[in-house]
């Protein structure tokens, strides 16, 4: 498996080269021939047409990407077979890549959470932070787990723990990575939910955390 698949997924890093280029890295797109066994890419006709739950422009949540949306839903035939993908696109990391519309769920993707599981990351946020001890790598691998896991309240929960005041922190840059990591997911998901722009959930989630400090001080 070539290093540009990744979970079931090829990816392409240039949202543009999907006009010229598949990104699925084992194919060179062949012009579509009843006759030939070579694979070749084709966009399903119907738009609206809803698969195991998603549609295009569905936003979802993509485990260890975060927010994306749905650009379309494609078809790959292999020598007569046809292989369905949902073609999501990230838009803060320029990224693109192809779910199979089958293991899509395996895989973890998700709708947006609703504004009950929003309600609930925000008492998440505001409780007394949970002061992990043992040795670091492996409470980073933990954190980082809960991160890519996709579960807002898991990630919710890394961004209480690991939150530092911005003066005299005494945050390490691994603590900082994983705490702008569990942030920039958690803010995108909340400003597309409620409708807000993300420096203005940014704003909103870091303040809760800082209240909750205060008042179970």
């Amino acid at each position: 498996m070539s290093q540009r698949e990744q979970d079931g997924v090829s990816r392409n890093m240039n949202l543009e080269s999907q006009k010229s280029n598949s990104d699925y890295s084992d194919q060179t797109p062949a012009a579509p021939d009843a006759s030939s066994d070579q694979p070749h890419w084709s966009q399903r006709q119907q738009p609206d047409e809803t698969r195991f739950g998603f549609k295009a422009n569905d936003f979802v949540v993509y485990p260890a990407h975060g927010v994306g949306q749905i650009l379309a839903i494609e078809e790959k035939t292999v020598a007569g077979a046809s292989l369905e993908f949902f073609v999501v696109y990230f838009a803060k990391s320029k990224m693109t890549l192809r779910a199979p519309t089958r293991k899509a769920a395996n895989l973890g993707m998700r709708k947006l959470s609703d504004p009950t599981a929003i309600q609930r990351v925000r008492r998440t946020l505001s409780q007394v932070p949970y002061k992990a001890r043992g040795n670091w790598s492996r409470l980073a691998q933990a954190y980082e787990s809960k991160i890519d896991s996709g579960d807002i309240i898991a990630i919710g929960e890394v961004m209480r723990d690991l939150y530092r005041p911005a003066i005299n922190s005494g945050q390490s840059y691994s603590e900082r990575q994983l705490y702008t990591s569990a942030l920039d997911r958690l803010s995108g998901e909340v400003a597309l939910v409620d409708g807000i722009t993300e420096e203005e959930a940014v704003r909103e989630l870091e303040n809760l955390i800082i209240s909750g400090a205060k008042r179970n001080a």
